[in-house]
Order: structure tokens, then C-alpha cells, then sequence
């Protein structure tokens, strides 16, 4: 269980990478339009070079190729309605803003539960209102936001449920035939021409990205999109027969919003969060782990 813990608060040490990085980029001048895209078209061939030895993309191939439309469409919601408007959203707070409003997601999937043939989990949902409490105190931060709150509440809403919607369906997809690493590279692969859209649009209106843009938009791929899922997936493996301890390992993803608020003050000079932002990021941290542990209770 320690090992699993550990890996588990790693890996939400490196997915803080995500909203760091994405502000960063937003602050030198960085079209968002840009830094969504550029993940995948980078993350994608990594990917690919992975699974090369012992031909591990074959079976990828093989699955898109029974069911391209599921695969085409799930992948998008997934990976292109999920990952568009959460990096759209850092043009509209600090780091630590978007990655506490990002926990939305958590009540977003347990409503999503009856698409897929499942009670919803009353008691974990009524759990998970802690967070909706937390990203509610934090719209009273008393800066100048104004309605830019509102629209990076909205965004970040649509990625919420995108993201775990479009994952599950892959999932069922795939029928377990495929590993995590070979899951995400045929999401990725699939997504491309939803991101080959985005970057043309962006191209059109903003021409190409400087050097600085693509560094840390590999630097996202790596970090958030390799290490920190492979460690994440390596976690909960490891305690996957235990409801009790998987729930303690799903409530590490509280610590991407810790690390992200210390990497946005100390990296990028975001401003420190008033009353209601300290009380709406322990609620949310605090929801996170409450969900996970009621979670536990509901599986047994």
C-alpha cells in the first residue's frame, strides 16, 4: 500500500505539469489554441516508439481497424473535447484556480455512472458536492476576473464530463484487450484529426508556435501525458483487488492541486488565493478525498 500511495502522490506531482505549463504558455504570449494540439501531434509518435519493440501497436491497429467510428468518436470527447477547453480555460485564472476547478470532474463522472448501466453512487455524489462547494468559494476570490470566471467554469465543465464520458466508452471499446499505454496511444491516434482542425485554425490565426511553445508543450506530453499516467495506471493496479486502499490511491489526485498551487507561485509569480481561495482549495482537496473514501464504502 505505501508503494502504491507513493506512486500515486508522484504521479499527481507530474500531472500538476499540465496547468503549469499551459499558464506558463498563456503568459509568454502562447496561443492556447497551439498548446492543446501540440500535446498530442508530440505526445502521439512517443507513443508509437514505446510500444515498437515486440510490436505492441499491432493490436492497437487491429481494434481501430473492427471499430473506427467508436474509436474516432470516443477518442475526440476524450482527448479533444476534454483537453481544448481545459487549456482554453488558463487564459482565464492562476494555475491553481484551473486545477481546483478542474475537480469538477469527480461529480461530473458519477453522473455520468447510469450511461453505462450502473446505480449512481448517492452517497459518493452527495461526497463530491464538497468539491462543487469548494469551486463555488473559489469564484468569490474578489479579484477582476469578472466573467471570465464564469467562462472558465464553463469550459472546464465541458472537459469535465468529456473527458471521463469519452474514456469509459473507450474502455468498453476496447474489452480489455489493450493496456493502458496502448489505450492511450490509439485515443491519441485517433484524436489527430480533430487537432489537425485545431491546429489549422490556429496556424490561420496566430501562424506557428515559437520554439519556447513546442519545449513545453513536450514537456506537458512527457510529464503529464506519459509519466504521470503510466505511474497513476501503475498505482491503482497495485491495490485494485482492495476497495479500501484503491479509494486512499484515487485520493493522491488532491495533490495536483497542492503542487500546482506551489509550482504557479513559485515558477510563474501567480498571485497568493485570499480567504475564500485557501478555504475553496482545502474544500475541494477535502471533497476528493471524502469521495474517494465513500466510494470505498459503496464498493464493498
Amino acid at each position: 500500500m505505501k508503494k502504491a500511495f507513493a506512486l500515486g502522490v508522484t504521479a499527481s506531482f507530474f500531472f500538476a505539469f499540465s496547468f503549469i505549463f499551459n499558464r506558463s504558455m498563456n503568459l509568454g504570449g502562447g496561443s492556447p489554441l497551439w498548446s492543446a494540439p501540440l500535446r498530442y501531434l508530440l505526445l502521439t509518435p512517443i507513443l508509437f516508439l514505446m510500444l515498437l519493440p515486440g510490436g505492441r501497436w499491432r493490436p492497437v491497429f487491429r481494434q481501430i481497424a473492427a471499430a473506427p467510428g467508436p474509436w474516432l468518436l470516443w477518442s475526440t470527447v476524450g482527448f479533444g473535447l476534454f483537453y481544448l477547453p481545459l487549456t482554453l480555460a488558463s487564459s482565464f485564472g492562476e494555475s491553481w484556480f484551473v486545477a481546483a476547478c478542474w475537480e469538477l470532474t469527480i461529480p461530473a463522472g458519477i453522473l455520468l455512472t447510469p450511461l453505462f448501466g450502473r446505480r449512481t453512487p448517492v452517497r459518493t455524489l452527495l461526497c463530491s458536492l464538497v468539491v462543487v462547494a469548494g469551486v463555488f468559494a473559489l469564484q468569490l476570490r474578489g479579484d477582476s476576473a469578472g466573467d471570465g470566471l464564469a467562462v472558465c467554469i464553463i469550459l472546464l465543465l465541458i472537459a469535465g464530463f468529456s473527458y471521463p464520458l469519452g474514456n469509459r466508452k473507450m474502455m468498453a471499446v476496447c474489452g480489455g484487450q489493450l493496456d493502458a499505454l496502448q489505450r492511450v496511444f490509439g485515443m491519441g491516434l485517433c484524436s489527430l484529426p480533430f487537432w489537425l482542425v485545431v491546429s489549422s485554425v490556429a496556424a490561420v490565426r496566430s501562424g506557428l508556435p515559437s520554439g519556447a511553445q513546442v519545449f513545453q508543450s513536450l514537456l506537458v506530453a512527457v510529464f503529464s501525458g506519459i509519466a504521470a499516467t503510466a505511474l497513476f495506471f501503475r498505482a491503482t493496479d497495485l491495490v485494485r483487488d482492495n476497495p479500501a486502499q484503491l479509494a486512499a490511491v484515487e485520493a493522491t489526485q488532491a495533490g495536483e492541486v497542492l503542487f500546482t498551487l506551489l509550482g504557479g507561485i513559485l515558477l510563474l509569480g501567480d498571485a497568493l488565493p485570499n480567504l475564500f481561495g485557501w478555504i475553496g482549495i482545502l474544500l475541494v482537496a477535502g471533497g476528493i478525498v471524502l469521495s474517494s473514501l465513500c466510494a470505498a464504502t459503496e464498493k464493498r
